[in-house]
């Protein structure tokens, strides 16, 4: 006779728990939601507010804090009012959750609509089929950028890799160690655009003629020595050499910071073990400090490579790509706000982003294969 109660107690005991799930997720869901509305809305009426701009920013700036605080607390206490196995898969998304949307909103999302652009003509109002990939891999302009973003990928990050290690090595025996390193690195606080206009001071050149003299550094020198001033950067290839210079002139100091706190990680032991065993400096330096910071060494050429990569704002002060310097992302520049050719600029940024990709998956790769080795 108590079957059926139980069967009843049980099978009410099922839907009052999917019931409650059910109204659990859902408020997991929707109160975010809501909260993110009034967010938003918040944001909205203080951008068309009428009140003063002081105002109008400590207001945002506080709101926006404790806003996004309250968006993450709230929806945090709504994922945990679930079962513990629903809990524990969505709460992860709680935190991960808004970086992977605006992720997707400003990177994932405009990648899709630059490809597509890519293959439309010049205002991407027909479809042209590969027309804009035929220019990019055929245009003399374009291979001479594909040249000459070569040449920073291979010179500028040798130069700054090679150097960075090499003073990182040096002033690490240094008592002078903090000084020598905070010079090396200081030009890093200068922006690219700041960097390319004092070199341009550098290598200036006003040309001969009667009362001419020379403002430029180089050229200063030059005279001085008793030689003659020069077009330096209207003089190919060598120009590109001398754009490559600032590349190295900033990126020095990120190598040698970044080298030498690994080369500070390397156990003494190690070292006082090798000059024991006879081993001289040079054998040491192979042997054991370039193997043990290998990791480092990977990543900050990686990081080097993919800025030669994308390298825009030294060319574009400097030149302007002028006199055989263009680079990728001029030329890119150039064909969108110049020339106004949405298509080919389109066909140029993917050809771009394809050429980052293999680069930053093989530096993931050699990421995983450390980890899992210690």
């Amino acid at each position: 006779m108590n079957v059926p109660q139980n069967k009843n107690r049980l099978t009410s005991g099922l839907v009052g728990g999917l019931v409650t799930t059910i109204g659990r997720i859902l408020i997991s869901v929707f109160v975010p939601a809501i909260t993110f509305l009034v967010l938003w809305q918040v944001f909205i009426f203080l951008r068309d507010s009428n009140a003063p701009q002081l105002v109008i920013v400590l207001v945002a700036i506080v709101w926006g804090v404790v806003g996004v605080a309250l968006l993450f607390v709230v929806s945090n206490w709504f994922v945990e009012q679930l079962p513990a196995e629903w809990s524990r898969r969505l709460q992860p998304f709680v935190y991960i959750g808004p970086a992977v949307a605006i992720m997707a909103w400003y990177l994932a999302i405009p990648v899709i609509r630059t490809l597509i652009l890519s293959f439309k003509d010049d205002i991407g109002s027909k479809w042209i089929g590969f027309d804009n990939y035929i220019f990019a891999f055929t245009d003399r302009i374009m291979l001479e950028a594909f040249r000459n973003n070569l040449l920073w990928m291979i010179v500028g990050t040798f130069f700054s890799v090679g150097l960075g290690l090499l003073i990182a090595v040096l002033a690490d025996r240094s008592k002078f160690e903090s000084v020598y390193k905070a010079i090396i690195f200081m030009p890093m606080a200068i922006s690219f655009v700041g960097a390319g206009v004092i070199w341009k001071f550098v290598y200036t050149y006003k040309g001969e003629g009667v009362g001419i003299q020379e403002i430029g550094l180089l050229n200063a020198i030059v005279l001085a020595m008793g030689g003659q001033s020069q077009p330096w950067l209207s003089i190919p290839p060598w120009n590109n050499f001398f754009l490559i210079i600032i590349m190295v002139w900033l990126q020095t100091g990120f190598s040698m910071v970044v080298i030498s706190s690994a080369i500070k990680g390397i156990p003494l032991e190690l070292l006082e073990a090798a000059r024991i065993d006879g081993a001289t400096e040079i054998q040491a330096f192979f042997g054991i400090t370039i193997p043990y910071i290998k990791g480092t060494l990977i990543t900050v050429t990686t990081t080097i490579v993919i800025f030669s990569l994308k390298l825009f704002d030294i060319v574009r002060v400097m030149t302007g790509g002028n006199n055989g310097t263009n680079v990728i992302a001029n030329e890119f520049y150039l064909q969108r706000f110049t020339y106004g050719n949405t298509g080919r600029a389109s066909a140029i940024a993917i050809v771009l982003l394809l050429a980052v990709i293999p680069i930053i998956v093989n530096n993931l790769r050699e990421f995983n294969r450390e980890r899992r080795a210690f």
